[in-house]
């Protein structure tokens, strides 16, 4: 996750979140926290759409799973607790999630490889694939995977 995402969430500006973080900086080895290079800001901002003109003067930090929940180590408003409880539950719905729908996903794999090998149209089958994809994930229902920082 971004640092300015988190910043938001934990309700603080993302200077004092990384400020917190660099004051306890042997806490975030960099399978933790690393900070994206100008090439992968660049794609993030063209991917998100995000003004060029504005923003962030410094290169993002990106955050873990693991450096979220180091997180909780250094920020101790009751606010910062309850989100990263709410993250870290994401984080272990999404990799149960995608525990259950491994063979989904081998399954398409396999199909994309057929189509690869196989067809003179392979954008317009792959639609077809995703098509298909999108119907079989609206008969299973998955549980709803997010947080919400409102308190209820």
């Amino acid at each position: 996750m971004l640092d300015s995402d988190l910043a938001k969430l934990y309700g603080v500006e993302t200077r004092v979140l990384n400020q917190a973080v660099k004051r306890n900086i042997e806490r975030f080895p960099t399978h933790y926290m690393f900070q994206l290079t100008k090439d992968e800001f660049k794609n993030l901002m063209s991917q998100n759409v995000i003004s060029s003109w504005g923003g962030a003067r410094k290169l993002p930090y990106v955050f873990t799973e693991q450096g979220v929940a180091m997180l909780s180590s250094i920020l101790k408003s009751k606010q910062a607790i309850q989100v990263n409880i709410q993250i870290i539950d994401t984080f272990v719905k999404m990799r149960q999630w995608a525990i259950e729908n491994k063979d989904l996903a081998r399954r398409v794999s396999e199909l994309e490889h057929y189509f690869i090998e196989h067809s003179k149209d392979y954008k317009e089958d792959m639609m077809e694939i995703h098509r298909a994809i999108d119907l079989l994930m609206d008969r299973t229902k998955p549980t709803k995977i997010g947080f919400n920082t409102k308190n209820e």
